[in-house]
């Protein structure tokens, strides 16, 4: 979880200033004056895929290599036992270099953009809309408002995303097993034939209970960074 936890920071920063800057391109307004000029749903979810869909060229490459470590399920201090193929996240980026090419850091991208670009824009229109809806009109969301916002937004990002997550991952595991999928339609469809269509849903129920205090989080230091910063 090292590497994760040194790259949420980044891919954040993408996500939000990116969905910042395009809502103030779309509305000419700053954050403090959309309490009382409140953007359109229109352009909130413009905003949120713009920024979902530039997250992804910093997303992909972390997101491949806790997929990867994260599966590694070789022993680690057994006697006899075979070393762990990766070592760590820097020898996992390396090794995928070697033997997959610089592309290879990218494997399941496109899954990942098809999941992140509308699910992000859900995801903040969602919000708005709680944060609206608790909120009397022109003053700013209370911090207690802005967890729940945040966290429902992110169940239901979640429950939108979880198909595409799986698709996402066992691409990107098909590397390391050699196995070759065509495109995104190739693995959905394979996927589909040998465990039908319950696969789509898998880690639902986990992805739902972790999406809700971490987005209540994240939104709430959001929010008070950009009061706090102007």
């Amino acid at each position: 979880m090292s590497f994760p936890i040194a790259s949420i920071a980044v891919v954040n920063s993408v996500l939000f200033g990116v969905y910042s800057n395009t809502l103030l391109a779309l509305t000419a307004t700053s954050h403090r004056e959309r309490r009382a000029q409140p953007p359109s749903y229109a352009h909130v979810f413009l905003a949120g895929c713009t920024g979902g869909f530039m997250q992804v060229y910093c997303l992909a490459p972390f997101d491949l290599i806790k997929v990867r470590l994260q599966n590694q399920t070789e022993p680690r201090a057994r006697p006899g036992s075979p070393p762990p193929r990766y070592r760590g996240p820097v020898h996992c980026a390396v090794s995928i270099c070697q033997e997959e090419g610089p592309r290879g850091l990218f494997r399941g991208a496109w899954a990942l953009m098809l999941r992140d670009t509308p699910t992000l824009g859900i995801y903040f229109v969602t919000y708005e809309w709680l944060c609206r809806q608790s909120t009397p009109e022109g003053q700013s969301p209370s911090s207690a408002s802005v967890l729940v916002a945040g966290g429902f937004a992110g169940i239901l990002s979640w429950a939108v995303a979880t198909p595409l997550d799986v698709i996402k991952s066992r691409m990107q595991m098909a590397g390391l097993k050699h196995r070759v999928y065509r495109g995104v339609l190739d693995c959905m469809a394979s996927s589909v034939r040998q465990e039908g269509l319950g696969v789509f849903f898998r880690g639902l129920t986990i992805n739902s209970a972790r999406a809700f205090p971490v987005n209540a989080v994240i939104f709430l230091s959001y929010e008070y960074l950009l009061r706090w910063w102007g």
